[in-house]
Order: C-alpha cells, then structure tokens, then sequence
C-alpha cells in the first residue's frame, strides 16, 4: 500500500510539473497587452514596456523566468492582477472568492448524490419499466442537449413563474436556489446512469444469483451486496468532482452573476487579465489531478478485492 501511494503521489507530482510548466510557456504566447492596464500601456514608451515585462517575468529567459515563477508558487506568490483588480495580489483575489464556490459546489454534490443515487437504485430496481424509462430520458436530455440550453431556459422561465431573481444576492437566500439545483443537474444524470449500469451488471453476476437460489431475500441481496459493490466504481470519482468545486462552475456562476472563481475565469479572459487567467488555469487544473490521486487510493481502501502486490511467486499484479 505504502508503496503504492508513493508511486502514485510522485506521478500525481510529475504531471503538476508538466501542466505548471505547460501552462507557463503558453502563456507567453498571449498579447502582451494583457500584463498592462489602459492607460499603461499607452502612456509608457516601448523601453519601459520592456523593462515591465522582464520584472514580471515575461521577457527575457524562459527557463529562467519559470525557475522564478516556482520560486514564487513555494511561498504563496501567485503574481498579481493587471485590469480586473489592479495591483492586488492573487492569492488574496482566490481565497476571498473560493468561498463562494465552495458553498455552491459542495451543496451541488450533496444534491447530486441524494437524487442521482436514489434515481439509479430505482432505474435498476425497475429495468425496462416507466421508472427506467423516465430516467433515462431525462439523462439523455441532460448529456445530450448542450447545458447552456437547459440552464437558460431554467434561469428565464423558473424565474417568470416563481418570481426568483434571475442573479445571485447574497442578502437573499431563494436567489441560491436556481444555480445550486442546476450545478446539480448533471452530477444527478452521472451518478444515476452509472449505478444503473454498475447495479445491472453486478446483478447478472453468478454469486448473485446463487444468492437468490439459495433462498436470500431480493431486498438484503440488492442491498447489501450488488449496491454496495456498484457504489464502489462512482466513489472514486468524488475526490475530484469535490476539490473542483473549489474552482466553481464556469456557466453557472456567470449567468447568475455569483463572485466565485469559475465566473472569475470568465471574467479575467474577457479582460485579458493574463496573469489571473494563468493562476486560476493552473489551480483548476492541480485540483483535478490530486482529486485523481485521491480517488485511486480511495478506492484501494474500500474495495478489497483490488489488490496491490502479487500473490504468487512469479511476482504477477492484479
């Protein structure tokens, strides 16, 4: 297991490297009219330009400037940001609104694993019948139809009807309750489909049904066996769908106008902000790789049947 875990946490390690690294150089193929405010830009004469872009690691040595940039990440210096905050420090900008995304995202997730579980169970418990049916018609819908679609005509016409603000107040708690059930949308569609398949499948296996033969009943059967080794497959998943809530959802939080990171990317994009766009590309992307790491090792811990060292003396893995 230990030695496991190291092996994983170093890939895990080497692939950040990789994406910090990618993630740098590219970034200086962007104008460079985004590491300046308006008014900088045209009131400095091309010499101070220069000299800018090399104190902010722009120009100059790549390998040099990126050396200095890892430098900075050890110590919490994200850089700062040029036009939408100017001048403020980027590591203050991300944690003030991480918050936000992490209320709405995690109160995502709790939806999304209530219904989705319980829509799954009751999709496989009814297979081929109007339960099924209805189920799988509205994850079609949900995968199939391109979310911006649904997510408008859910913001427009449950705002008509209701009377909901059509944006996030913070002072008014109904305006929480549109974009936290439409983050929630597909995390229901994911997880019910899956435990629908994984519970269908583990139902058609031998033990199973030599279960039933010898007398258990369907319900203990459905529930503590095929469940159980179903939901197993989906938990790996849920280290990495709960870190990247952190970074907020980037439809969402900008149709509703909520000050989390996803809308921040957004909005940082729009204004050519290079210096937040690279820190909230590099943070969303470190989230997804760790939350990889930890579901693998997640799932080693709660399945027992997946095994890491070999049991015979040829030295084979499973």
């Amino acid at each position: 297991m230990r030695a496991y875990i190291l092996k994983r946490f170093g890939e895990s390690l080497v692939t950040v490297f990789i994406v910090i690294f990618a993630v740098f150089m590219l970034m200086r193929f962007m104008p460079v009219e985004g590491y300046f405010t308006r008014e900088d830009f045209t009131e400095m004469t091309a010499e101070a330009r220069q000299v800018y872009l090399q104190s902010i690691g722009i120009s100059g040595n790549p390998f040099g400037q990126f050396g200095r940039f890892l430098s900075g990440l050890a110590v919490g210096d994200w850089g700062r940001s040029i036009t939408v905050y100017p001048k403020t420090p980027i590591a203050s900008i991300i944690a003030e609104k991480a918050g936000y995304s992490l209320a709405f995202g995690l109160s995502a997730i709790g939806i999304s694993i209530v219904f989705g579980l319980a829509l799954g169970i009751a999709m496989a418990q009814n297979k081929d019948r109007l339960v099924d049916s209805l189920g799988t018609l509205y994850v079609v819908v949900v995968r199939a139809i391109p979310s911006l679609i649904y997510l408008f005509l859910i913001q427009i016409w449950v705002s008509g009807i209701l009377g909901w603000p059509m944006v996030f107040y913070a002072d008014v708690p109904v305006s929480w309750i549109l974009p936290t059930v439409s983050m929630a949308l597909p995390g229901i569609a994911w997880y019910a489909i899956w435990l629908r398949r994984f519970m269908v499948d583990e139902e058609n296996k031998d033990y199973i049904k030599f279960a039933i033969s010898k007398g258990l009943p369907r319900k203990k059967v459905m529930t503590g066996h095929v469940l159980r080794n179903a939901a197993v497959p989906l938990v790996q998943y849920l280290p990495t769908q709960i870190l990247l809530t952190i970074a907020g959802s980037l439809i969402i939080e900008s149709m509703y106008s909520i000050p989390g990171l996803g809308g921040l990317l957004v909005y940082a994009i729009r204004q050519q902000d290079n210096p937040l766009v690279q820190a909230l590309v590099l943070l969303f992307s470190v989230l997804g790789i760790f939350g990889v790491f930890l579901g693998d090792i997640l799932m080693v811990l709660i399945d027992p049947r997946i095994k890491l060292e070999g049991t015979s003396r040829t030295g084979d893995h499973v």
